[in-house]
């Protein structure tokens, strides 16, 4: 797009306002003239890096007073390193297909949130969906908050951890898969921790959080 080269071609004359004011046919007229300049919209819509489309916007519809650990940016900092950071406390994503748990299926264990430590999904619970994020059919009961993220023009369901509202990625329904719920919980690899302890005990740590 070529852009005006003096401010002069941004401005209509006294005359001509005042002949479009008298006669509404002129608008059309000077939208079709061959040398008229129209202004510029001062805002345009941006279209976002395809890494932020799984993200979510920088702000939450949820209190941070609605989870139990209650630690300020500066204390997760000094926890989290940097990738974390931005996951879990910024609703940033990672690049498709680059996380360690994408690929990972064991038999049995634990997937707990990186942040907090709190049981989130167990072995069981993960399915190979293709996406190139790891995918869930399920959480443990009570480990998982969904609300509305309305980030990029789009709805969609954002998860954090229920415990210390760590964001998790986004959950989907009914896209077929040949799971109990139907559901995809579409989590960072870089929100979890896998731990191979036994499942009955992680669950039940789980569900007193």
């Amino acid at each position: 797009m070529r852009l005006p080269q003096s401010a002069s071609q941004l401005r209509f004359s006294h005359h001509t306002l005042s002949s479009i004011s008298r006669r509404p046919q002129a608008i059309q007229h000077l939208a079709s003239s061959r040398n008229a300049t129209l202004p510029l919209r001062s805002s345009m819509p941006s279209i976002p890096f395809s890494g932020s489309l799984f993200g979510s916007s920088s702000s939450s519809n949820m209190s941070s007073s609605s989870f139990s650990d209650q630690r300020s940016n500066d204390e997760w900092r000094a926890v989290l390193n940097r990738e974390q950071f931005r996951i879990l406390r910024e609703k940033g994503t990672e690049p498709a297909g680059t996380g360690q748990y994408d690929k990972h299926y064991p038999s049995h264990g634990v997937y707990a949130c990186a942040g907090c430590s709190a049981p989130l999904y167990k072995a069981d619970h993960k399915f190979k969906s293709g996406c190139g994020w790891p995918a869930y059919f399920d959480s443990i009961p009570g480990a998982v908050k969904r609300h509305e993220d309305r980030s990029f023009g789009m709805a969609r369901t954002e998860i954090v951890c229920a415990n210390c509202g760590g964001h998790l990625g986004h959950v989907f329904k009914g896209e077929g898969f040949p799971t109990p719920t139907d559901e995809r919980h579409c989590v960072n690899s870089v929100s979890l921790k896998f731990s191979p302890e036994d499942d009955a005990q992680a669950a039940q740590k789980g569900e007193s959080k």
